[in-house]
């Protein structure tokens, strides 16, 4: 909103013309949101530990995580709010895809929220049950791609990662399709969120590489030259989630181990959706799952273990799910399991930017 404020002197000052240049809005984008946590940050938290917004760690966890309760919780709320108030400066709010985009956003944050609520509120790690977070999630996500398969200028098709010829026309099909991207994303970082800084770092990578993807396709003879299927007006998400990056980034200084406050589930799910909303606009659904690696990793090693162990009537995969606590049981530091997997995402993230020329 006040980039245009901005431009409407730009005749007066030629210096605003560079409000112009989407590239520019991006990175004020991601320096607000992220100076947003630097200047109040420590009020957030100190605000949460007032009102006793705690962890509450599973007493079947890993016995190391006991130290972890007590710790403020539900720092996703001002990663939202600081990315929001970058976004109304520095993007076009009143567009119809960045409204879609941040009220999907929000309605999985609401999910979250009322999970943390419930935990708080019955002093245990007790909150929506696994059902009803399912079904939740399943309908925002049946609205979400509803909302997307009737914009008159959105195409339901489904591009196959390096075939440039591999397009399918989903017709009516992307509206369940859309809507297992947003409940597999959002679950997946929430099956993440387990450690200090593990969710976030690989959240910052992946949402960094579908900014690139977003501007992209946004632009449409960087998208031919490319031979990516533009999408008019998805330069905007590109201004998202450089303002999310920004956020993370600042929430990271603070949940960085020993993490001083944590995402909680209404960070997690609403920034995984965030994940699968940008992967659904851009049209690269199936590349989240290389992009997001660390996600699928972690999610297919909960599935695993659960369905070995009742398959085999109580023997284990792994010690422990998801994955990064089985690591955890080997002896490995904390620190030591964080940053490795933080290696991965970026090869991962690496690997799906190399995409765009291998076509």
């Amino acid at each position: 909103m006040l980039y245009k404020l901005l431009l409407n002197i730009s005749d007066s000052i030629s210096f605003f013309n560079v409000f112009r240049y989407i590239t520019f809005r991006i990175i004020l984008a991601a320096l607000t949101s992220m100076c947003l946590w630097f200047l109040f940050g420590r009020y957030f938290i100190d605000l949460i530990k007032s009102y006793r917004i705690k962890q509450y760690i599973r007493s079947d966890g890993p016995s190391s995580h006991a130290a972890k309760s007590g710790t403020p919780t539900m720092g996703g709320v001002f990663i939202l709010l600081s990315a929001l108030f970058s976004c109304f400066l520095w993007s076009d709010v009143f567009s119809p895809l960045v409204l879609l985009v941040w009220e999907v956003i929000l309605l999985f944050a609401l999910i979250g929220f009322r999970d943390d609520y419930l935990k708080i509120k019955r002093r245990r790690n007790e909150g929506l049950t696994g059902k009803q977070k399912i079904l939740l999630q399943t309908f925002f996500g049946l609205v979400a791609g509803s909302a997307l398969y009737m914009s008159p200028d959105f195409r339901p098709l489904l591009t196959i990662p390096v075939l440039k010829e591999a397009i399918f026309n989903l017709g009516p099909l992307y509206v369940p399709f859309a809507a297992l991207v947003l409940v597999a994303s959002s679950n997946s970082c929430n099956l993440t969120d387990g450690l200090d800084g593990l969710a976030i770092g690989p959240i910052i990578m992946a949402a960094g590489t579908y900014m690139v993807f977003a501007y992209c396709v946004g632009n449409s003879v960087i998208a031919r030259h490319l031979q990516l299927t533009p999408v008019p007006g998805s330069a905007e998400l590109a201004v998202i989630l450089a303002s999310l990056i920004g956020a993370s980034l600042g929430f990271l200084w603070y949940n960085t181990y020993p993490a001083e406050v944590f995402l909680g589930d209404v960070g997690s799910l609403s920034l995984g959706a965030a994940l699968g909303m940008s992967a659904l606009v851009v049209k690269m659904e199936l590349l989240l799952i290389v992009v997001g690696g660390i996600f699928v990793l972690e999610a297919c090693s909960v599935i695993l273990q659960v369905g070995y162990f009742k398959f085999t009537k109580g023997r284990r995969i792994f010690r422990m799910a998801p994955l990064h606590h089985h690591f955890e049981l080997l002896g490995w530091a904390e620190p030591k399991i964080v940053v490795r997997l933080w290696i991965l995402a970026i090869i991962l993230s690496l690997a799906g930017l190399s995409t765009l020329k291998l076509r």
